[in-house]
């Protein structure tokens, strides 16, 4: 059976201690408290679960934590992207040996490769890791873009290539990614203000930090959406953009972090340099989350 990325997977927390080292207890709270809500997947070691701050060893026990606690409810996606060819490969393969059910891997986020280069790259992980690979485009946070065309010739080439979570924000470039990857290619949104948009637009889901919070909420877009009920899916869609609005109130990842404290998940601080919301942008989201009900 050919895997299908599908439906609200949330890109979850990774928990931390006050001296910021692992918290894989809150991690497991944490999964619980997702999983709950009847979600489709769950996203680990991604940009929300602060990839860039674990060792390769941290980044074993967080995704070895989250298989053992979702228990094969649903699929668990490994975030494995690296700088380099060579180190994703090496996460990449850590991750299916682990039993991840698929890997998300980000575009290199330092050095700028051209699109033939890029290619290459996805392509090599693909022909090496017997997994099924969901990309990961955030052009805002890398500066690389995968463009269409370079969607359309992995599909064509390589058979475990699946996906793709757009976090570009750009609707346009959103529907290219769809027309260009065909039936078997499932595009997520990566945005969470366009989930709905991206559904209509023929996406297959979304790949969500905000869901940390509100799963329920991100998960009745979907459901609506499915059941032909788009005035509910519109609704839930209003509903869940104060939250993704809120991002712009501290540093990314923070503002989803303190979210989840405030509401009794313990999600922790974030890693150095990232430091806490000061007390007005606090008090912001608090308004927020009383919105929800959730305070």
């Amino acid at each position: 059976m050919v895997f299908e990325p599908k439906g609200v997977i949330p890109a979850i927390v990774t928990p931390f201690k006050d001296d910021e080292s692992l918290n894989l207890e809150a991690l497991r709270q944490v999964t619980r408290f997702i999983l709950e809500a009847h979600v489709h997947g769950i996203f680990a070691v991604g940009s929300q679960g602060e990839f860039w701050t674990l060792s390769k060893e941290e980044k074993r026990k967080v995704l070895e934590t989250v298989v053992d606690e979702v228990g094969n409810r649903v699929p668990v996606y490994a975030g494995t992207g690296a700088e380099s060819t060579w180190e994703t490969l090496e996460l990449t393969r850590m991750a299916k040996d682990i039993g991840c059910d698929a890997a998300s891997i980000i575009t290199p986020y330092y050095v700028a490769p051209k699109a033939s280069e890029l290619f290459n790259h996805y392509k090599t992980i693909a022909s090496k890791v017997d997994i099924p690979i969901v990309l990961y485009n955030n052009p805002d946070r890398t500066g690389v873009n995968i463009a269409p065309e370079v969607i359309e010739k992995l599909v064509n080439e390589c058979s475990n290539v699946v996906g793709i979570k757009d976090s570009s924000g750009n609707l346009t470039l959103t529907t290219e990614y769809i027309e260009k990857g065909g039936e078997r290619f499932s595009v997520l949104a990566g945005r969470d203000t366009l989930i709905l948009a991206t559904l209509m637009s023929g996406g297959k889901g979304c790949i969500a930090a905000t869901a940390n919070v509100v799963p329920k909420i991100v998960v009745r877009i979907y459901e609506s959406f499915m059941a032909g009920d788009l005035k509910a899916a519109l609704e839930a869609q209003r509903k869940l953009n104060p939250l993704r609005r809120a991002f712009s109130l501290s540093t990314f990842p923070v503002v989803i972090k303190e979210a989840m404290n405030m509401i009794g998940m313990p999600a922790g601080p974030c890693r150095g340099p990232v430091g806490p919301m000061d007390a007005d942008a606090k008090e912001k989201l608090r308004a927020i989350l009383r919105g929800y009900g959730l305070l």
